[in-house]
């Protein structure tokens, strides 16, 4: 997982600090959820199976797999309760109306900026979405840490397991299906279809109280156990490489053509 909220400017991080959720949050949330998202519905018709698996309350991290832009609409449309999810620091540099406005409407639901450079750094990001888990609320992340390139499901980061070691929270795998025949790169508006989500079991870790126990053979058990739980109720074929990687390769694939 590539975030870090060290090299903000000074302007975000007190976005970052409005973490706690507000009722007013909330309301603006489930407005939009159930408000507007009645538009995308009637586009991207989102379906959800073990639903049941989401825990009704206490926090959990929802792991999911990430094949295109409209997979965070899929998830907030088919669970029942609010998902916290990092957004990249650019929604909220915005100049103008228009960034104003993305400025607003993510810290409005809940979403905190973060800097996506990378690196050892990615543990501070860690630290808010902590907070989050330990307020007893959601926590969302895509395990590969970035939208697969080809629809192929890649090798996950260790940042959700090492936040089930450190909370006791558990993690909740969930396969999304469909967005990508949906919405390809670059599209705004995505064609007209069906989606779904499947919430898989729950992954129970025991809570490590001394963050130097946790070593990376067990940050990377945990996660390989998750990405196989995905990959077997998505059906997608697994690629042991990261995606980040494997774009990087493509990118400079197509510059020497």
């Amino acid at each position: 997982m590539n975030y870090t909220v060290a090299s903000l400017p000074d302007s975000l991080h007190a976005e970052v600090a409005k973490i706690g959720v507000t009722e007013r949050n909330r309301m603006l949330y489930w407005f939009f959820v159930k408000g507007l998202g009645g538009i995308a519905r009637m586009r991207i018709h989102p379906s959800a199976q073990g639903v049941q698996n989401i825990p009704k309350e206490g926090g959990a991290i929802i792991a999911a797999n990430h094949l295109a832009v409209i997979d965070d609409a899929l998830l907030p449309l088919t669970c029942p309760r609010m998902i916290h999810f990092m957004g990249k620091a650019e929604y909220f540099e915005g100049k103008g109306l228009k960034g104003r406005f993305k400025k607003w409407w993510f810290t409005s639901v809940g979403v905190f900026p973060v800097d996506r450079s990378g690196g050892s750094k990615s543990l501070g990001a860690l630290n808010h979405a902590r907070e989050i888990l330990e307020k007893g609320q959601l926590f969302g992340i895509h395990i590969e840490g970035t939208r697969s390139p080809d629809g192929r499901l890649y090798r996950g980061h260790t940042g959700a397991a090492r936040l089930a070691l450190e909370t006791g929270c558990p993690i909740i795998p969930v396969a999304i299906i469909g967005t990508r025949e949906l919405q390809v790169q670059g599209q705004i508006i995505p064609a007209k279809g069906k989606t779904q989500a499947i919430y898989g079991e729950p992954i129970y870790v025991e809570r490590v109280h001394d963050s130097s126990e946790i070593t990376h053979e067990r940050l990377r058990e945990i996660t390989d156990q998750v990405t196989q739980a995905i990959k077997h109720m998505s059906g997608q074929e697994y690629v042991d490489e990261y995606a980040q990687i494997v774009k990087e390769r493509m990118r400079q694939e197509r510059q020497k053509n």
